[in-house]
Formats: C-alpha cells, sequence, structure tokens
C-alpha cells in the first residue's frame, strides 16, 4: 500500500454564495480527461507542453451559434477567420459545417485556396493587401473589403485591365458606444468618410459595391453595440439604393464576440457575465428587420466570428517542473508552457485545473513558465492544491490566437493534437525540432568554422 503523503494540519475558509474580497469559490474537479482521453496518457504519447483541441466542441460551438443567429434571420453566413487559428484541420472543420473563410493576408489567402475552399466564398479583409493580392483576389472572384482610399485608387486602377469587375465592400468604422473606438480601419461613418468611399466606388464603374463591413473591436462585452452598428450600416445600405438604384447583397458584422474566458480584473467568472451567442444575435437581427428594408430584400447577414467559436475547443497539457518560495513567502510553480505559447495569458485568467486527484488544501500560488524572462508568468495568483513535480495541470480555453501568435522563443513549439468525435487524437501539427529552425538559416562560409 502506498504511503500518502504527509499534509500539514490546516484551517480552510468556506466560502458560499456570492464571491467576496477573496474572489469566487473553486470546487473545480480534476480535469483527468479530455474528451474521453486521459491527460496522462496523452502527454505520455505527445510530450509536454502540449496543445489538445477538440472536435466535438468546435462542431458544438458552431451549431449553437448558427443557430441562434439562423433562427432569428432568414440568410445568414459565417466566415471563419483564419488569423483565429489557421491550422488546416481546424479551419476544415467549421468550412465542414459551411463556413466560408475570412482573410487578412497573401498568406492566409493562399492557405484557403490550399485548403481546397471556393474563391467566390473567400472575404478578404485587413489594411496590407498588395497589388497582387488585390488582383489574384478579384481575378478569382473573392470579396474584397476595401480598407483606405490608397487602396481604393489602387484596385480601380488594377480593375481596367481585369475581365470581370471586383466584387467590394468597404470597412465601416463608427461610435457604437464602445471606448476606445476602432477608427483604425476603415472610413468613418459619423464623419462622411465612409459615404465618400461609396460615391468613388459607384461613380467609378469600374468596381461592383457588393456589400458593407464592420468590425467594431475584439471581446466586445456590450451585444447592444452590435445592434447599432448594424443599424448604422443599414441606414447606409438604404441610401445607397435610394440615391443609386443599386441593392447591397450582404451586411458583414465582423467578429469581436467575447469567448468564456475571464479578462484580467473581472470580479466574476467570464462563462457567467459574457454576453451568448443568442445575445448578439438578438441585437444583430432585431437591428436589421426593423431597418427599412424590404421583406424580400433583405441582404445576406455575414459574420466573421472567430475567438467565440474556438476558444473552448482548445486547451494546454503542461507539467510541473518545480515548486518554491518566493521573498514573500507565496507559493510559485513552475511549468514547461511559457508566454511563448500562451499570449493570451497577459490579458486573459485562463481556467486552470490539476490533472490528477488532489487533497482539500489549497495555496494562493503564481504559475510562471521556464522562459528565462521575468514576464514569463501564466497566471500572478491561483489558488491550487499543492502540486509536484511531474503533475500536470491543463490550462483550457487556449484554441483562440495562441497557435498564430506563438513564438519559437528559448523552446521549441510542441505537438499539437486533435480529439475527434470518436475520441481519437491526431497530430495535426508536429513539434518543432531544432532542424525546423536551423533549416532556414544561412551561413556565410568564414563563419561556418569557429575554430
Amino acid at each position: 500500500m502506498e504511503k500518502k503523503q504527509y499534509e500539514r494540519p490546516h484551517l480552510i475558509k468556506l466560502e458560499s454564495g456570492m464571491p467576496g474580497k477573496f474572489g469566487t469559490r473553486n470546487d473545480s474537479p480534476p480535469a483527468t480527461h479530455i474528451d474521453g482521453v486521459m491527460v496522462k496518457d496523452l502527454a505520455a504519447k505527445y510530450g509536454s507542453p502540449l496543445f489538445v483541441m477538440s472536435e466535438r466542441t468546435i462542431r458544438s460551438t458552431y451549431r449553437k451559434a448558427y443557430k441562434a443567429f439562423s433562427t432569428r434571420y432568414p440568410k445568414v453566413q459565417f466566415a471563419w477567420s483564419y488569423k483565429t487559428n489557421y491550422l488546416s484541420a481546424i479551419c476544415n472543420i467549421f468550412h465542414q459545417e459551411g463556413s466560408w473563410a475570412e482573410v487578412v493576408s497573401g498568406f492566409e489567402y493562399d492557405k484557403v485556396l490550399a485548403n481546397g475552399v471556393d474563391p467566390g466564398k473567400i472575404i478578404f479583409n485587413g489594411p496590407g493587401k498588395s497589388a497582387e493580392d488585390l488582383k489574384k483576389a478579384a481575378e478569382n472572384g473573392s470579396l474584397i473589403h476595401i480598407d483606405h482610399l490608397d487602396e481604393l485608387y489602387m484596385l480601380t486602377d488594377l480593375a481596367g485591365d481585369m475581365k470581370r469587375k471586383p466584387l467590394v465592400a468597404i470597412r465601416v468604422n463608427m461610435d457604437t458606444g464602445i471606448y476606445p473606438m476602432w477608427d483604425r480601419f476603415g472610413f468613418n461613418y459619423e464623419n462622411g468618410q465612409a459615404w465618400d468611399a461609396i460615391n468613388k466606388i459607384m461613380l467609378s464603374g469600374k468596381l461592383e459595391l457588393a456589400g458593407l463591413h464592420t468590425h467594431i473591436g475584439t471581446f466586445i462585452m456590450s451585444a447592444n453595440a452590435y445592434g447599432v452598428a448594424a443599424s448604422k450600416l443599414a441606414d447606409l445600405a438604404l441610401n445607397i439604393q435610394q440615391k443609386f438604384n443599386h441593392n447591397i447583397r450582404y451586411i458583414d458584422m465582423g467578429g469581436g464576440f467575447a469567448s468564456k474566458n475571464t479578462l484580467k480584473g473581472s470580479y466574476l467568472p467570464g462563462s457567467d457575465t459574457n454576453p451568448t451567442f443568442d445575445d448578439y444575435a438578438e441585437a444583430i437581427t432585431t437591428a436589421l428587420v426593423n431597418s427599412g428594408f424590404k421583406p424580400d430584400n433583405l441582404p445576406l447577414l455575414i459574420l466573421e466570428t472567430g475567438r467565440a467559436l474556438v476558444d473552448e475547443a482548445g486547451s494546454i497539457i503542461t507539467t510541473v517542473i518545480a515548486n518554491k518560495r518566493l521573498s514573500t513567502g507565496r507559493r510559485a510553480t513552475i511549468v514547461d508552457a511559457g508566454v511563448n505559447l500562451l499570449f493570451t495569458s497577459f490579458w486573459y485568467q485562463h481556467p486552470i485545473t490539476p490533472a490528477q486527484g488532489f487533497s482539500q488544501y489549497r495555496e494562493e500560488n503564481t504559475i510562471y513558465g521556464p522562459l528565462c524572462m521575468n514576464i514569463d508568468c501564466l497566471r500572478e495568483s491561483i489558488s491550487l492544491p499543492l502540486l509536484n513535480k511531474g503533475d500536470q495541470l491543463v490550462i483550457h480555453y487556449t484554441g483562440a490566437y495562441n497557435l498564430t501568435q506563438w513564438m519559437q522563443f528559448i523552446t521549441l513549439r510542441p505537438n499539437v493534437v486533435m480529439i475527434d468525435m470518436d475520441s481519437k487524437t491526431h497530430i495535426i501539427r508536429e513539434g518543432e525540432t531544432v532542424t525546423s529552425i536551423t533549416g532556414l538559416e544561412k551561413t556565410p562560409d568564414f563563419l561556418v568554422n569557429v575554430k
């Protein structure tokens, strides 16, 4: 019989009801399995740290989002935001579910084509499109969202040599009550920039204005702001119809929906306070159906939701390297996953759960990564049971942006696996090796020999 580890006697503060100054009560069970697969087995087979994506969660979340909008509005189309997570296996799950693609670079555009997506179902956003990017997208019949006048003039000039009119929309920024207001991208609604761009497009005769687009911000906690944005885009569309006798095919509301993650400084967990898909859908669709569009001429509603669709599907398995006491007496735990893999830890309080059974004793803990940097801190303060070297933790809600913004810094980037609908595991991105890095280097002949 294995001898139990000694734990010193302790007092536990009982917490119930609403959280107090010590935060919320934490009685989370250990995360021993992900989609029916044991965490210990995943780490043993694929290494630690390890990214784990859940196909079941992705499909379930997408279907909830689509249902929220399609039950309220007759014409709905989602477009998967590639910058959120552009691993092909993840993108193709969304495409199988019926999602188009939304990209913001030539690299992402080519990746979508390689995944076999119809070019006519690609939305090309972003302020950094090259002439080559614009020409390729226009000739393929993709939807180009114009961000600024220089892009508009460049595309108008390119259109003269094309056999088909480029299909375009303009990105519109506006005051929706969210501050600071995102006005870096697109044309402003209030000061007339948007209407000026529309006039230039319509009067040029070289571009086909197919839609209007807005993206009011990121992690927007107010669903009502989207209602304001939808109303303003509807107003623009109806004025275009009145002045030019031209019907806008679609209104693209962009992304920015909050996931269930908790922002740093929040008093309550995000799962309790952040708007749901139903909240966002109610605000947007109500604004559109209450506008002046005729029932038989409603525009297609496009949504570029990224984070809210994939955040919950991702987890990181990480292993305890060491424990120590800081000079203040606080317990600190060092794990093998750092901020180079978990970029979002700078603004989220990701839920973190032990992957093995634990006792009732808990202690305030700071979790550090393995990097030789003082900022490599995954959680500044979290109540955790005592952890031993070799124990595993699961960091939840890591599916959005971490796999596109991770850095090869000090440590190599690890394997990424996906658990399918039948609880089978698949490597969807192999971990890096030294050759992955040095294979791109070029060393001048006179520096090859260090002797």
